[in-house]
């Protein structure tokens, strides 16, 4: 089993910027991608971006030139600077694993970006 530990969510004002980070224990070894979606009222969960074992990122065009994502040297740990940010950013993030063939799902943190 993964356990994954999300922080860094927040009220920002438009143009802010904010840092999530997403810290994964327990069964680490093995796990071949960590990213982030994020989920608005009414609206299905998205990919944010993600970044697989070889370091290959995957960010859709919303978000590029805005968010970076990144990881720490062990790869158990994964950020995403968010710059820029607009009201339409306004959600729950969530931190994804992916390890064998199975998703692990961070307990969310709220991005609001206030107009």
């Amino acid at each position: 089993q993964v356990q994954l530990a999300e922080s860094g969510g927040g009220l920002v004002q438009t143009g802010g910027s904010l840092r999530l980070s997403c810290a994964a224990s327990g069964s680490t070894s093995g796990i071949n991608g960590m990213g982030w979606y994020r989920q608005a009222p009414g609206h299905q969960r998205e990919l944010v971006a993600f970044m697989d074992r070889i370091g290959t990122t995957n960010l859709p065009e919303f978000v590029k030139g805005r968010f970076t994502i990144s990881r720490d040297n062990a790869k158990t740990t994964v950020y995403l600077q968010m710059n820029n940010l607009k009201p339409e950013d306004t959600a729950v993030y969530y931190c994804n694993v992916q390890r064998w063939g199975e998703e692990y799902w961070g307990q969310g943190t709220q991005v609001t970006v206030s107009s």
